[in-house]
C-alpha cells in the first residue's frame, strides 16, 4: 500500500517503502492480478489516524484523521519527535512514550495493544502502536501509531449503562411486590381469608411473570447484538398463528369486534422459527391494542416478488393517533416508547432483530385509519436439502 504525502523526497520514499504491497505477475491472459494492480492508498483516505515515525523518532507521516483527532496541525507534527508531536499520557498522568520506550527495551517487542490515553487538555483517544524491524530482533526502523476517537465506544457504554438502569428500574417494582407479599403471607398466614391469600398469590405470580419476561428480553438482546440468535426453522402457517393470538386476546377480555383479519390466499409455505414468529406477532398486536385505538387490522398476504424470492407479508395497523413523523426513525431503537403506558422500550428492538435474523424486513408507517402500521416480510427460506 503506497503512501504519499507532501514532504522531502527521501522521507516520502521511506514511507512508501514501508507501506508498499508486494506485486504479483500478470495472469495467463496478460491481465494484471490483484497484487499487480495499483493498490496505493493515500493516508488521508484512512478512517483512523495514522502517525509514522522513522528510526530516529521523527514523525514522517501524520494524516488528516490524526490531525482531526488530536487537534494538532499536520505542519506542526511533521519532523518533530514522536513524544512531542503526540504528548500522550496514561490515565494516571504518566508519559506514555517514557513508559513504553519503543526504540529501547526488549528487541522482541512488536508493538503496543490498543488502550485509552490522554492528550493535553484531557482529550481521550484510543492508541495502538506497531514496531517495524528489518528482522525480528533488529533495531526499530519505524513506529506506526493508530489513533481512534472514543465517541463510538462512549455511545456503546452509554447504551449499556441505560440498559442496566432500565433493567434495575423494571426489576425493582415487581421484586419489591413479590418480597412484600411473600413476607406478609409467611408472617401472618392464618390472619387472611382464602380469597385474600389467592389475591396476593395471584399478584406474586403476575409480578414473577413480569420478571421472567424481562429476563427473556435481555437474553434476546444479548443474542441479537452478538449475532447468536438461533432459529429452528420449520413450516409456519402465519394466518393460523395470527388467529391463535387473536383468540388469546379475546379470551383475556378484548372484544372480538376489535380485530379484523384479512388473508389473501394462497400463501407461500414460509420456513421460520414458530416461537420467534409468535414473539413478533404478540409484540405487534399488544402494541396495537395497548397504544392504538379503534379496530386493529391484520393483513396476511403474499409479499411482492423481489428477485425471484417469495415470502409472506404481515401488516398490523390500528386507528389511534399513530407515530409522529419525527419519531419514525427511532421506533426500532432501544428504549423507544410511543407513550407512557408502561413497557421497557425493548420490544420493537427485539422484533426487528428477529425479523432480520430470518432474512426479512420490517417497516413502520401510517395506516389507512391514521394509526400506526407495522409490516414485516418473511422470505420463504426453504432449507437447501428440500430444494
Amino acid at each position: 500500500m503506497a503512501v504519499g504525502m507532501s514532504r522531502p523526497r527521501e522521507t516520502h520514499a521511506a514511507v512508501v517503502r514501508a507501506c508498499e504491497l508486494p506485486g504479483v505477475a500478470g495472469g495467463p491472459d496478460g491481465s494484471p492480478e490483484l497484487g499487480a494492480m495499483d493498490m496505493s492508498v493515500d493516508p488521508d483516505d484512512l478512517p483512523d489516524g495514522l502517525v509514522v515515525a522513522d528510526e530516529t523518532g521523527r514523525v514522517i507521516c501524520f494524516n488528516s484523521a490524526a490531525a482531526r483527532i488530536t487537534a494538532v496541525p499536520r505542519a506542526a507534527a511533521l519532523g518533530r519527535s514522536l513524544e512531542h508531536a503526540l504528548p500522550l499520557e496514561d490515565l494516571k498522568g504518566r508519559r506514555w512514550w517514557t513508559l513504553t520506550d519503543p526504540y529501547g527495551g526488549l528487541a522482541t517487542r512488536v508493538g503496543q495493544p490498543e488502550r485509552n490515553l490522554l492528550l493535553p487538555g484531557g482529550r481521550e483517544v484510543l492508541v495502538s502502536a506497531r514496531y517495524v524491524r528489518e528482522h525480528p530482533t533488529g533495531p526499530v526502523r519505524r513506529v506506526v501509531v493508530s489513533l481512534r476517537g472514543t465517541e463510538a465506544r462512549r455511545r456503546t457504554e452509554r447504551s449499556h449503562a441505560e440498559l442496566i438502569a432500565t433493567v434495575a428500574h423494571e426489576l425493582r417494582s415487581p421484586l419489591t411486590s413479590v418480597k412484600g407479599f411473600t413476607a406478609t403471607l409467611l408472617a401472618k398466614w392464618e390472619r387472611f381469608t382464602d380469597d385474600q391469600k389467592r389475591l396476593m398469590l395471584e399478584t406474586v405470580d403476575a409480578d414473577a411473570g413480569r420478571v421472567t419476561r424481562l429476563i427473556a428480553e435481555l437474553l434476546d438482546i444479548s443474542r441479537i447484538d452478538s449475532g447468536r440468535l438461533e432459529l429452528r426453522r420449520q413450516p409456519v402457517d402465519l394466518s393460523a398463528a395470527v388467529e391463535r393470538h387473536i383468540q388469546a386476546f379475546t379470551a383475556s377480555g378484548q372484544s372480538p369486534d376489535r380485530f379484523l383479519v384479512r388473508t389473501c390466499q394462497p400463501l407461500p409455505a414460509v420456513w421460520a422459527d414458530p416461537d420467534k414468529v409468535d414473539q413478533v406477532l404478540g409484540n405487534l398486536l399488544e402494541n396495537a391494542v395497548r397504544h392504538g385505538e379503534g379496530t386493529v387490522t391484520i393483513e396476511v398476504a403474499p409479499a411482492p416478488a423481489k428477485s425471484d424470492e417469495k415470502g409472506t407479508a404481515v401488516t398490523v395497523s390500528d386507528e389511534g393517533p399513530g407515530i409522529p413523523e419525527e419519531s419514525m426513525g427511532r421506533v426500532f431503537t432501544r428504549f423507544w416508547r410511543g407513550s407512557k403506558r408502561g413497557g421497557t422500550g425493548l420490544g420493537l428492538y427485539i422484533v426487528k432483530g428477529i425479523v432480520e435474523a430470518h432474512g426479512g424486513t420490517i417497516t413502520v408507517g401510517r395506516g389507512p385509519g391514521g394509526g400506526a402500521e407495522f409490516r414485516f416480510i418473511l422470505p420463504v427460506s426453504t432449507p437447501a436439502y428440500l430444494v
